[in-house]
C-alpha cells in the first residue's frame, strides 16, 4: 500500500462504535401436535457458544426446581458442523428396560398462557399434551430451531427430532443516528417453511397475535410467566391483533413478520418484553398451491379460520452495559490529529529520499 493510502484510511476512516451486549429470554408453552408421543425436546441456538447460555427453564442452580417440568435439567452441549456452529438445550426423558420415564403425548391443548408446567395451574400431569421449556443467553442466535424429539421405532430407545410448530423471534438491535439516543429494537419471526414437494408448496399457515411493552428495569427468564406483573403489563398493550403468517415460495420475504415500528426504545428503558400466540389456520386453500384464503384478508380473521392453539411465546431482550452509541459520520479531532501527525512523518521520509 502506497502512503498517501495509508493517510486517506487514517483520515476518513469512522470510529467504530463499542459493542452493544444484550441478553435475550425466551420462555415458551409448546403443543406436541406430532402425532406421536415425544420423549424429550431441544433448542438449538446456532451461532452461540456455551459461555453465552445463562440460564435454562428447569436448570440446576436457578429459582425454580427441576421438577417444574417433566423431563429435569435440561443438557447444554455445544455443536459444530463444518463453519456452523452452535449449542442445543435438550430436555429429555431417561430410557431403561425399554420404557422411557415419562414423555409427552400428541393432542390438543385449547388454553393459551403458561399453563404447560407444574405450576401452570391446569392440573399439569401425564395427560397434558404441552410442555413448558425456556433458555436465557448473550447475545441473539442467527437460527433458533424447536424440536421434538420422537421415537422412530418404538421401543428402539433412538429418538429422532420432528420440528415443531412455533416460530421464535429473532431480534435485531441498531443504534440510532445521534450519539447516546436510544437504539431501534426490531423482533422478526419468520412462518414454518413448506415441506418439500416435488412442486413449489406454500407453507403451513398460522395465526399469531402480539402483545409488547417496554420496561424500566432488567427481565429475568422466571418473570417470564403466566400472571407475572411484567408478562400482563405487556398483555394490555396489544401491537398486532391478528396477522396470517405463511411462507410463499415465489416471495422470499413473505411469511416474516418484523415488529417494533422501526422507533426507538424509550428514554431510560432498560428492556423490551413480547408476547405472541400462535393459532392453526382452518380456513380455505387454493388446492393446488396450499395457498390459504381468509375470506377477510390476513388481518381479520373469521371465527371458523381460527383453530387451535399452537403455543405462546414470552420474550424479552434486555439492554445490558453501556448504552449503544451511534458511529459519527465524521473524523474525531483524535483521529484527524493522527493523519497529520502520519503526514508529517511521510513528508519528512519523502525529503530524506
Amino acid at each position: 500500500m502506497q502512503p498517501h493510502r495509508v493517510l486517506a484510511v487514517l483520515l476518513f476512516a469512522p470510529l467504530l462504535a463499542p459493542a452493544q451486549v444484550i441478553g435475550t429470554l425466551g420462555n415458551f408453552d409448546v403443543v406436541n401436535n406430532t402425532g406421536q408421543e415425544a420423549h424429550g425436546f431441544e433448542i438449538e441456538l446456532e451461532g452461540l457458544h456455551l459461555s453465552d447460555i445463562t440460564d435454562t427453564f428447569g436448570g440446576a442452580g436457578r429459582g425454580f426446581p427441576t421438577t417444574v417440568e417433566r423431563y429435569g435439567a435440561p443438557v447444554v452441549s455445544a455443536y459444530a458442523n463444518g463453519s456452523i456452529f452452535g449449542v442445543r438445550v435438550t430436555y429429555q426423558a431417561s430410557f431403561a428396560a425399554g420404557v422411557w420415564s415419562t414423555g409427552t403425548p400428541s393432542g390438543v391443548f385449547s388454553t393459551p398462557g403458561e399453563s404447560c408446567w407444574t405450576g401452570g395451574g391446569i392440573a399439569y400431569g401425564p395427560s397434558t399434551p404441552c410442555d413448558h421449556f425456556g433458555v436465557g443467553n448473550v447475545g441473539s442466535p442467527t437460527k433458533t430451531t424447536y424440536s421434538w424429539l420422537v421415537e422412530a421405532n418404538p421401543g428402539s430407545g433412538v429418538l429422532n427430532p420432528v420440528a415443531a410448530s412455533l416460530p421464535a423471534p429473532q431480534w435485531q438491535v441498531t443504534p440510532a443516528p445521534v450519539v447516546g439516543a436510544p437504539p431501534v429494537v426490531v423482533a422478526r419471526i419468520q412462518a414454518p417453511q413448506p415441506p418439500e414437494a416435488p412442486e413449489p408448496q406454500f407453507g403451513t399457515p398460522l395465526w399469531v397475535k402480539v402483545y409488547s411493552t417496554e420496561l424500566e428495569d432488567k427481565v429475568g427468564l422466571e418473570e417470564l410467566m403466566g400472571g407475572n406483573a411484567k408478562v400482563e403489563q405487556a398483555r394490555q398493550h396489544t401491537e398486532i391483533e391478528w396477522q396470517l403468517l405463511q411462507t410463499d415460495p415465489g416471495n422470499p420475504a413473505a411469511g416474516a413478520l418484523e415488529n417494533g415500528g422501526g422507533a426507538e426504545m424509550g428514554a431510560g428503558k432498560e428492556a423490551v418484553l413480547r408476547r405472541y400466540e400462535f393459532y392453526a389456520y382452518t380456513g380455505a386453500f387454493d388446492p393446488a398451491s396450499h395457498e390459504a384464503k381468509p375470506l377477510f384478508g390476513d388481518s381479520h380473521p373469521d371465527a371458523t379460520e381460527i383453530g387451535d392453539f399452537m403455543g405462546a411465546q414470552n420474550v424479552a431482550l434486555n439492554l445490558n452495559g453501556n448504552p449503544v452509541a451511534a458511529v459519527p459520520e465524521a473524523p474525531s479531532a483524535g483521529l484527524m490529529a493522527l493523519g497529520l501527525g502520519a503526514l508529517v512523518v511521510w513528508r519528512r521520509r519523502q525529503l530524506r529520499a
